[in-house]
Parts: C-alpha cells; sequence; structure tokens
C-alpha cells in the first residue's frame, strides 16, 4: 500500500510578503522588525540591494530588523538581482523616483524575462528607464521627480501594480490604478499598514498621494500559500494522506489553486482563521480522488504560480483536462509550459502542448521513461517534479534540484517529514 503524506508542517514565511516588509521598512524612519521572514535566495536579493543603498539590516534566524533614515543613498555598483524577478521589478518602481541613477543586473535566467511591461507605465510617469535592446536586464534608472497619472492595467500583474504604486509614492500628484481583474494586493495591504494615509482602495481602483508618513512596524509574515500547494496537492493525489498546515496566509487573491481543486472534488478545509493585515489559517487536508477541469480565464491571476501544481492534479485526475489562458508561463525562471510537458512526458504522463497551457488525460498510467529529470534551474518544477516522484517506487534524480532554495529551502526535509 503507498503511504502518502502525513503530519503536521509550519510552511516558511511567504515569499511575496517578506520582499515587500523590506522595501517598506527600508522606506520609514526608523526600526521595523519583521517575523517570520522567509530566509531564501530571493528574498535575501531584497535585503543585499538594500544594503547596497546605505540601510541597516540585521538577520537572525526567522527574525530581521531594519533600522532606516527613510532616505536612500546611491549604490557604489550595479545592483545584482538575481534570480529575482519580484526584487526586480519592485525596484524600477522605487527607483525611478530616487534622487541617483542605478542599474539592475541579474542571473542568465532573470536576464531573459520582460522588464519592458514594467518600464512602459512608469515611463508614462516620467521615468528614465533603459533596458536591453530586447527589453530586459540590464536596466538602466536615471533616477528623477516624477508625475502622478491614472493608469488602467492592460492586464493583471502584481508586480507591475506595485511598481507603479511605489514610484507614486514620491511622484509630485496622486496616482489612480484600475485593474481589469484583481490581482495580489499584498502591497496594498502593506502599504495601509505602514501609511494609512497614502492609500485608498474603492473595488478596482487604487488611489495613491504622494509623501505621507511612512510609520515603521513590527509584523509577523504569514505561511506562504504558494509553497503550502505543494503539500496540498501531495496530500489530495498520494493515496493515504491527511495533513495540516499551520498557520498560513489565506489572501484571497491567493487562493487560485484552491478554489480549482475544490471543483475538483479535493477534500481542503480551512480552520483557525485569523485577520490581521493578513488572513490566516490552518489547512487540513486529505486524499480525495479527482474530476478534470477547464479554467476560467478571470481565475488565471490567482493560481498563475501554481499551474505546474495544477498540471500535475490534471494529470491525477478521471479524464482530460484543458488547462488554457496560461500564456504568462512562457515568460517565468523557465518556460514552464515547454518545460512541463517535456518532464511529464518522462513520466509516461499524458500531456500535449497548446500555445497557451496544456491538454492532459489523466485516465492514463503513467509510465516511466526515464529516472532523470531537470528541473530547467527553476524552483517550482524542481518542487512539482519532487511530488510527481513520489509515485514510483524507483530512485529518480531531478538535475539542479538545489534551486528549491530560490524560495523554499527547507522544501526537501519538509518532504522527508510529512513522508516517515
Amino acid at each position: 500500500m503507498m503511504t502518502g503524506v502525513n503530519g503536521t508542517l509550519l510552511v516558511p514565511g511567504d515569499k511575496s510578503i517578506s520582499h515587500r516588509s523590506i522595501i517598506f521598512g527600508a522606506m520609514c524612519q526608523g526600526q521595523t522588525t519583521i517575523d517570520n521572514f522567509l530566509d531564501s535566495a530571493d528574498c535575501n536579493t531584497t535585503i543585499e540591494a538594500f544594503k547596497a543603498m546605505g540601510v541597516a539590516i540585521h538577520k537572525n534566524a526567522q527574525q530581521v530588523i531594519i533600522n532606516s533614515t527613510g532616505k536612500l543613498t546611491a549604490p557604489t555598483k550595479p545592483l545584482n538581482m538575481g534570480n529575482s524577478g519580484t526584487t526586480t521589478r519592485l525596484m524600477m518602481g522605487l527607483l525611478s523616483a530616487q534622487p541617483f541613477d542605478t542599474q539592475l543586473v541579474g542571473d542568465a535566467s532573470l536576464s531573459k524575462r520582460p522588464m519592458r511591461r514594467v518600464a512602459q507605465p512608469l515611463q508614462q510617469m516620467g521615468a528614465k528607464i533603459n533596458t536591453s535592446v530586447n527589453g530586459t536586464l540590464p536596466v538602466k534608472i536615471t533616477g528623477q521627480q516624477l508625475h502622478g497619472m491614472e493608469y488602467t492595467m492592460p492586464v493583471a500583474s502584481a508586480q507591475v501594480k506595485s511598481a507603479i504604486m511605489l514610484a507614486a509614492l514620491k511622484a509630485n500628484d496622486n496616482t489612480e490604478i484600475t485593474e481589469p481583474t484583481p490581482s495580489r494586493d499584498h502591497t496594498e495591504r502593506m502599504l495601509k499598514m505602514f501609511s494609512p494615509d497614502s492609500i485608498e482602495k474603492h473595488a478596482q481602483v487604487i488611489q495613491i498621494k504622494p509623501n505621507c508618513k511612512m510609520i515603521p512596524q513590527h509584523l509577523t509574515v504569514p505561511g506562504d500559500i504558494s509553497s503550502a500547494a505543494f503539500w496540498i496537492v501531495a496530500a489530495t493525489i498520494l493515496p493515504n494522506s491527511h495533513i495540516t498546515l499551520k498557520k498560513v496566509g489565506i489572501n484571497p487573491t491567493r487562493m487560485g489553486l484552491v478554489n480549482v481543486m475544490k471543483r475538483m472534488g479535493a477534500d481542503i478545509s480551512i480552520i483557525n482563521q485569523s485577520n490581521t493585515a493578513e488572513p490566516i489559517a490552518d489547512i487540513v487536508v486529505k486524499s480525495a480522488s479527482l474530476q478534470p477541469v477547464a479554467l476560467d480565464a478571470k481565475e488565471v491571476p490567482a493560481l498563475i504560480d501554481e499551474a505546474p501544481l495544477l498540471a500535475l492534479l490534471a494529470a491525477r485526475a478521471n479524464g482530460v483536462s484543458k488547462l488554457q489562458h496560461l500564456s504568462e508561463l512562457r515568460f517565468k525562471e523557465s518556460d514552464r509550459i515547454r518545460v512541463i510537458v517535456q518532464e511529464f512526458q518522462k513520466m509516461g504522463i499524458a500531456i500535449k502542448e497548446l500555445s497557451d497551457g496544456f491538454e492532459i488525460d489523466g485516465s492514463k498510467a503513467w509510465r516511466l521513461q526515464s529516472n532523470q529529470l531537470d528541473s530547467h534551474q527553476d524552483h517550482r518544477i524542481a518542487m512539482t517534479l519532487k511530488i510527481a516522484s513520489q509515485f514510483f517506487d524507483t530512485e529518480i534524480g531531478i538535475k539542479d534540484a538545489d534551486c528549491v532554495n530560490i524560495s523554499y529551502p527547507t522544501f526537501f526535509n519538509d518532504l522527508k517529514q510529512l513522508r516517515s
């Protein structure tokens, strides 16, 4: 009998919220303390960038203490963004309005990712930003006074929206952002905490008032729902599973995968809810049999990071799932559509590549074609493949599996704990 995943787990702090807590803490005059900070490669990139601009940041265990004057100083060399798209795009907004020039560089993977989508709306505010010819890193930013604007987002993107908001905080007039579809709202929630006077939100319209006071905070980062998602999926598809995930952030803009899973027949309960700046709860998951699913375009912004896991769920469902409207996946740490198809086929999964997603027949038995899989140096692919590999008795290797350190350094230890 196959053993599943069982037990109780505290997942690491939320990556999106950890990034933003450093940014807002650095913008305040005084001391900000952050508990349950995600000690991962991407979040440490954000810390190092602010240290390079004169902010005193001390990290011990899972707590970070920021002592800032509220003003940044010009870095002496280009800021290295590593593999972090979030750091890069949010920094573009913040740095556009600083009284100094900066250059952003990154690793080979990040240097292929599109940055023009952030540069263009900032340029409408008067920002001077130059990308490479391909619209990628390196990015040169000539800091200067920006003006407010009224902007309607062409597509939902929390990173682009956040970049505009950060730029707007230093503009000479109010800025109004309208979202066609809601995207992650961590920046809005955190800004309301650090600077209540600077933001108003009505339905899908966000108004930013510049140059308001920023107040240092002591905040706790909730558990990351994107990290919890690997265990929610593992417990659903591996037989004889029953897990409880403690103190996970259940922000409605991040619950897209859970909502789709419930539609597929997953057994997921949300208990012990509480609410500070972000809603938090415990999540209980038991094994379940799944029905195939199709995606509505409106559901995609709230689950785009979990799309590799959704493909894995479809591969265990009883029938054919057509997962579309996922074109954004081609511009992540890897071309996640191409890579998922390639690696899933090595496990004998019946999957076809579509221009904007996948067609997957979960009713077909898996037959292992290769015991060597490849993460393509993409952390979410590595973790998805590791969960999928639990269905085989044979040992399966994953090339460059240590890329999980980007977002979830304790992933393999946590898997061992839940499988023991």
